[in-house]
C-alpha cells in the first residue's frame, strides 16, 4: 500500500534552497496555466471580527486560478514533466481540479483517484477537464493508485508530498514577502503539509529568522500536528467538514520541512470552521471550509501573542458551492 510514498524517500530538506525557490517563483509566474499574484488586503480595510488589536493582512488565494492555491505546486509540477504523459494522482477536490486543468492544457492523459466522501460536485468538475475519476474508500486509496501505475504504466504525482509541488507552493510565500517583508507572524493551513511546508521554507530561508510561523488543522484530521508529537509522519483516520485538509497522512517531506521552519500546529473544531465561512462570506469573500481554517485559528484565538504584531492569514481556497454554503449557519 505505501510503495509509492516510499519510492520518494530519497528527497532530504537538504534539496529545498532559496535558489530552488527562487527558480519555482519564476516558474510559476511565467506557466502557461495563468497562474495570479494574488490580492493581500489589510483586515481593516473589512468588516471582519478581531478581538486582538494587532495589523493583520490576508491574503487571498481563494482569488486564485482554479480557485485555491494548488495551481502554483501543478505548474511547477507540470512544467517539470514531458508533455502528453500519462498521469495519476489522489485528490478530495482541489488538487484535482488544477491537476486536470493542467492536463487539458499540456495534452495529457489523467486519472484522479477520490476518496467516496469528496464531494460528488468535486468529481463532476475534474471529469468535465477529460480527466477520469475513480472514487474509493480511503484505506484502499493507495492501493487504487498502485494498481494503475503497475498495470497501466501511469505515473504518480503527489499531492502534497513532492519537491517540484513544494517548490511552486513556495511562490506564495515569497509573494507573502514582498507585500509584508517581515512578518511576525504567518498563519498557513496544513492538509498533507504541502503548503504549509512551501509558504514556511520560501520565509525562513529568506531570512525571516524570527517570524513565527503557524499550520491549523481541523480536530479530526490532526495528522500534522500527532506526527510533531510522534516525530514521525503518521497515518490516521481523518474526519472533518474541511475535507481538502483531512488526507490520512502528512507527507514525509513536508513534514522534515515543517519540523524545521514551522514553530507550531494549532487545531480548530468543525463548528469553529464553520463559523469562520460564515463570518469571511457576510464580508464578502467566499471562502471554502480547508480555506478558511488559518482565518478560524486567529479570530478563534489559537495564535499566541498577537498584540501589536503584523500578521499575515492566508485564505487557501474558495471552492465552495451555493448547495454547500446552504448547511453553514447565517
Amino acid at each position: 500500500m505505501f510503495l509509492l510514498v516510499l519510492q520518494m524517500s530519497d528527497v532530504t530538506t537538504d534539496a529545498v534552497t532559496l535558489d530552488l525557490l527562487r527558480e519555482a517563483r519564476e516558474t510559476v509566474r511565467s506557466s502557461p496555466l495563468g497562474v495570479i499574484n494574488t490580492p493581500m488586503i489589510p483586515w481593516c480595510q473589512t468588516t471582519l471580527p478581531l478581538s486582538v488589536s494587532c495589523n493583520v493582512h490576508i491574503k487571498l488565494e481563494n482569488m486564485q486560478k482554479t480557485g485555491s492555491f494548488k495551481i502554483r505546486g501543478v505548474a511547477n509540477q507540470f512544467s517539470r514533466r514531458p508533455s502528453g504523459g500519462h498521469f495519476v494522482t489522489i485528490s478530495a477536490g482541489n488538487y484535482g481540479k488544477s491537476f486536470a486543468y493542467a492536463s487539458k492544457h499540456y495534452g495529457s492523459k489523467g486519472k484522479v483517484v477520490m476518496p467516496e466522501t469528496a464531494p460528488e460536485s468535486r468529481a463532476t468538475l475534474i471529469q468535465t477537464f477529460g480527466v477520469e475519476v475513480e472514487r474509493v474508500p480511503t484505506s484502499s486509496l493507495m492501493s487504487a493508485v498502485n494498481r494503475c501505475v503497475q498495470e497501466d504504466n501511469m505515473t504518480f504525482l503527489h499531492s502534497y508530498d513532492d519537491l517540484d509541488l513544494i517548490a511552486g507552493h513556495a511562490s506564495l510565500g515569497l509573494e507573502v514577502l514582498e507585500a509584508v517583508p517581515d512578518p511576525d507572524v504567518v498563519v498557513v493551513c496544513c492538509g498533507g503539509g504541502g503548503l504549509l511546508a512551501g509558504v514556511a521554507a520560501a520565509i525562513k530561508l529568506s531570512g525571516c529568522d524570527t517570524t513565527r510561523i503557524y499550520g491549523v488543522e481541523p480536530e479530526g484530521a490532526c495528522t500534522m500536528y500527532q506526527s510533531f508529537i510522534e516525530k514521525k509522519p503518521v497515518w490516521m483516520d481523518t474526519h472533518s467538514i474541511a475535507s481538502g485538509l483531512a488526507p490520512p497522512s502528512a507527507g514525509r517531506l513536508p513534514f522534515e520541512l515543517c519540523r524545521l521552519y514551522v514553530d507550531q500546529i494549532v487545531l480548530v473544531s468543525d463548528d469553529e470552521i464553520k463559523a469562520a465561512v460564515s463570518a469571511l462570506y457576510r464580508a464578502g469573500l467566499v471562502v471554502e471550509p480547508s480555506g478558511s481554517a488559518a482565518f478560524a485559528a486567529l479570530v478563534n484565538d489559537k495564535i499566541p501573542d498577537l498584540e501589536g504584531k503584523t500578521v499575515v492569514c492566508i485564505l487557501s481556497g474558495g471552492n465552495v458551492g451555493k448547495d454547500e454554503l446552504a448547511n453553514f449557519p447565517d
